[in-house]
Formats: structure tokens, sequence, C-alpha cells
């Protein structure tokens, strides 16, 4: 994505809104809104920004579980799957 041919300023977005939100509906590309010759926002069409948000929490996620693995919080994968069983085998006990 080239954010350098889709750069305007705040005066074009206060004249032309209906059209930009359109073009961003339509085509998808970002837009870098410009205050005094400094970039201040950006404007997104919203499938681009669910798209951008799902995939910061899959980003989340790893990095979550990165930080598990370095800290020695895991179990082998039998280990954690017997661990399971037995929970459950606890409840339908319990829940008789």
């Amino acid at each position: 994505m080239k954010l350098a041919t889709q750069i305007r300023p705040i005066s074009y977005l206060k004249a032309h809104a209906s059209e930009i939100v359109r073009d961003l509906a339509q085509s998808g590309p970002s837009m870098v809104i410009t205050q005094s010759g400094e970039a201040k926002a950006v404007l997104q069409d919203i499938h681009s920004y669910e798209q951008t948000q799902e995939t910061l929490a899959l980003l989340k996620v790893l990095a979550l579980g990165q930080q598990e693995l370095a800290e020695g919080k895991v179990v082998p994968l039998a280990e954690g799957i017997a661990g399971i069983k037995r929970r459950a085998k606890a409840r339908n006990r319990t829940a008789k």
C-alpha cells in the first residue's frame, strides 16, 4: 500500500467527506489526513479496519504464547490432555 498517493489536507476531508467515504468503501486504501503539513490521522474503510483489528488480536495471542514459553509456563501435550481428562472425570462424578 502506497500511502504517499493518498495524503490529503484536512480541508480536503472537510470539502469531500462523502466522496472520500465512497472511495474508501470501493477501493479500500487508507488515506492520511494532514494538518499544517503534518500527518494527523488515517482513514480507512471498515473492512480493512476489521481485518487490522483481527490481525492485531492474533499477534497479541502469539506474543502471549511466546512469553509463556520463555517463562516456562508450558506442559507437554500428553500431560495437558491427561489433566483435562482427569478434571472431566472429576466433574462427571460430582454431577451425578
